[in-house]
């Protein structure tokens, strides 16, 4: 039996794993200083508060102590939720806070990211979390020896298969993220932010085409579509097609190509820039219109007005003999993204069948024909 849906004001939310790693990292400190194991540590969160998280375990070595937690993402559907989150507290021989990953944790080897290559993927709010937090228990048992602070995740590596990481560069692991310190419930504040890296890397990578998709399937298509281009310039931006192209504009990428299929870029066609399944329907009205203007009359019209879905919109235009209405339709989703982003980039678009058959396709247009695009 399916399990009704919560609320939003409901729902639950986690805490990051850069609030994570603070915590252990406090707690490691505290326990090294003390030698006393600590059950909890209470941290202050970027968004303005405090919060307690619970040390599963402390473990004393000769010289080091290791503090972990259990990450809770609430009810955000999170690959690292119930992660072990660790981090390791030793003196160092030289003055300050030495900050590293260690395994799970992954390594930066691109450029573009908001951490130098080289270093361990720990980004810079919860860099500074850690960093701030570390400090404030030296000062406040006036200790002015430097330490080293050591954050891992033991599986860290194989979640790092469910995110973009590899993708971004960022290898051996996932990386300690968070801007707020919590986890808001189906927020897509951390996809958006993923998008922006992904574009920020394939411009340093030296990409100036890029090839945007709704998902795994439609740029598997793409690659094969663009053999020549590197793979950092494929780029999935889920739903979000009018941010990733506004992004692409601000980061100077000067040649965009779009890959997907009928039902989403149905909606990027008649102005549509966020295609998720809960946002504006497909307006059959447009449909029929861009069906006119290739030819078909009466009774096709009329079946396309009374279709249920882009796709059978699709399977009526093929049976009738109207194959041009597919690159039309990829035309109108060139239009309307520049019209979205108000012109300096060189749209293309493509779009494909479930199972990987192009179905039309609009090559290089860089400036809006309101003569031929008719908004939804």
């Amino acid at each position: 039996m399916q399990q009704p849906k919560k609320d939003p004001k409901e729902m639950r939310h986690g805490y990051t794993t850069g609030s994570c790693a603070t915590a252990t990292a406090r707690a490691a400190l505290l326990a090294l200083i003390t030698g006393e194991a600590q059950k909890e540590s209470t941290i202050y969160l970027p968004i303005g508060r405090y919060h307690t998280f619970t040390i599963e375990e402390s473990v004393f070595s000769e010289g080091a102590v290791r503090c972990d937690t259990i990450k809770d993402a609430g009810d955000d559907p999170d690959a690292t939720h119930l992660a072990v989150i660790q981090a390791t507290v030793s003196w160092a021989d030289t003055p300050g806070i030495h900050l590293d990953g260690g395994i799970g944790v992954g390594r930066v080897t691109k450029p573009g990211l908001n951490v130098p290559v080289g270093e361990a993927a720990i980004n810079p709010v919860p860099r500074k979390m850690i960093l701030t937090h570390v400090q404030e228990v030296l000062d406040e048992y006036q200790i002015e020896r430097g330490v080293n602070v050591v954050i891992s995740v033991p599986k860290g590596e194989e979640m790092a298969k469910k995110t973009l990481n590899g993708r971004l560069g960022i290898l051996g692991g996932i990386s300690i993220l968070g801007t707020r310190g919590t986890v808001v419930p189906f927020s897509s504040s951390a996809y958006m932010a993923s998008i922006v890296q992904a574009i920020s890397v394939a411009r340093e990578a030296g990409c100036d085409h890029l090839v945007i998709t709704t998902g795994g399937r439609s740029e598997k298509y793409g690659i094969a579509e663009y053999p020549e281009l590197k793979e950092e310039a494929f780029i999935e931006m889920g739903d979000f097609v009018g941010f990733t192209l506004k992004h692409c504009k601000r980061l100077g990428i000067r040649k965009v190509s779009l890959v997907g299929m009928m039902g989403k870029f149905s909606k990027v066609a008649q102005g549509v820039m966020m295609v998720h399944s809960k946002s504006a329907p497909i307006n059959f009205e447009f449909m029929a219109k861009l069906a006119e203007d290739v030819g078909a009359t009466g009774e096709v019209l009329e079946l396309v007005k009374n279709a249920n879905t882009a796709s059978q919109v699709g399977e009526i235009m093929a049976e009738h003999g109207f194959d041009q209405f597919f690159t039309h339709l990829c035309e109108a989703c060139c239009y309307a993204g520049l019209n979205h982003v108000r012109g300096g980039l060189t749209l293309s678009t493509s779009i494909y069948t479930m199972k990987g058959e192009l179905l039309g396709k609009a090559d290089d247009i860089d400036e809006i024909d309101e003569a031929n695009w008719h908004r939804g």
